[in-house]
């Protein structure tokens, strides 16, 4: 009897062995499937336990769906697992898999679109990391309900989409990725901008306007505010903007933009030509950021109506007409006679 007791207690440290060196190699071993670089596993929202571990196992990242599932139970991950595409290059154990999924460690990819784009632009960009065509993201930016509550006139979503890098999941719809840059052009119109507007009697579709002006017109952030002023006095005293940028905007909304601003252009029959027609333009004509929408809001105390470029990304400011002239000799006539004087050398 003692013999057999003995005898069954060995088969069942054997056993116990056996199993225990089962799951290590199922659990602990890495192990990478696939022959490709890479493979993505989509985990869909209330994808239950076996179901993740299937995709897992097909997709060659664990090496069969009970290894997943007992590396769960050992880490009571069941309720803690997450949604979402995974990107996998490389042999993991079980353990390994589970905890990239607790951590919801989705594949993202980024994306930037700089400020002072236009609609058009961002298409582009869209398009070219790869997340759809064109067409695409310019029929969802054409939405202008996804802005109605803020600007009921708007047609489209030019100057809304706010200029940011979003980190982004492979199969983002240009849908998605409209809403997503609309709330956080929301979050950036913050109560004190709001305020600014009120304050000046602007719409929220007029303190766009102007603030994708001042993007366009500079680079610098501390003459954002300067540039505001110029043209807050100028709609002050009923002068025309003569604003460059929104003639481009227009010219390249008809197609017929190649780069340079000539004197004919400045005659183009559009709403947006604001040599011809006083106030703002109809609409934004670009994507501003948050230091534009601020500048906007709450231009400088200034009496400057005029500015003009020192060539060198800054610009002159001036108050009146004989400074403004002074400061185009200086900065645009001389500079053109210098060159030109370098250049026949």
């Amino acid at each position: 009897m003692k013999r057999l007791v003995l005898g069954t207690f060995v088969l069942l440290l054997i056993a116990a062995a056996a199993i225990g060196a089962w799951v290590y190699l199922m659990v602990e071993r890495p192990y990478k499937g696939y022959t490709a670089p890479e493979v993505f596993v989509e985990i869909p929202p209330g994808s239950s336990t076996p179901s993740m571990a299937r995709a897992l196992a097909d997709a060659g990242v664990v090496v069969n769906p009970s290894a997943f599932r007992i590396a769960v139970w050992i880490r009571s991950a069941g309720r803690r697992l997450q949604a979402g595409e995974y990107r996998f290059d490389a042999p993991l154990t079980p353990g390994d898999v589970v905890d990239k999924i607790v951590r919801g460690d989705v594949f993202l990819r980024p994306v930037t679109f700089r400020e002072g784009l236009t609609i058009l632009q961002m298409a582009a960009i869209f398009e070219e990391r790869g997340f759809g065509a064109q067409a695409g993201f310019v029929k969802a930016a054409s939405n202008g309900e996804l802005i109605r509550t803020l600007d009921p006139q708007a047609s489209d979503l030019e100057g809304y989409l706010f200029p940011d890098t979003y980190a982004l999941p492979r199969r983002t719809t240009a849908e998605q990725l409209a809403g997503r840059m609309i709330a956080r052009f929301e979050k950036a119109l913050t109560p004190e901008i709001r305020r600014g507007a009120a304050d000046s009697g602007l719409s929220i579709r007029e303190l766009v306007t102007l603030a994708s002006i001042v993007e366009k017109e500079t680079a610098k952030a501390e003459e954002r505010p300067l540039v505001a002023a110029v043209y807050r006095n100028r709609l002050k005293i009923g002068m025309a903007l003569q604003c460059d940028p929104t003639v481009i905007f227009a010219l390249e909304k008809a197609g017929r933009f190649n780069g340079n601003l000539t004197r004919a252009d400045l005659q183009l029959e559009s709403p947006y030509n604001t040599y011809r027609y006083p106030g703002l333009p109809p609409g934004p004509i670009a994507a501003p950021g948050q230091a534009s929408l601020e500048a906007a809001a709450r231009p400088a105390t200034v009496s400057y109506l005029y500015f003009v470029s020192r060539n060198d990304g800054s610009h002159a400011f001036a108050s009146t007409l004989d400074e403004h002239n002074r400061n185009v000799d200086l900065y645009q006539r001389q500079y053109f006679r210098e060159r030109k004087a370098r250049s026949s050398r």
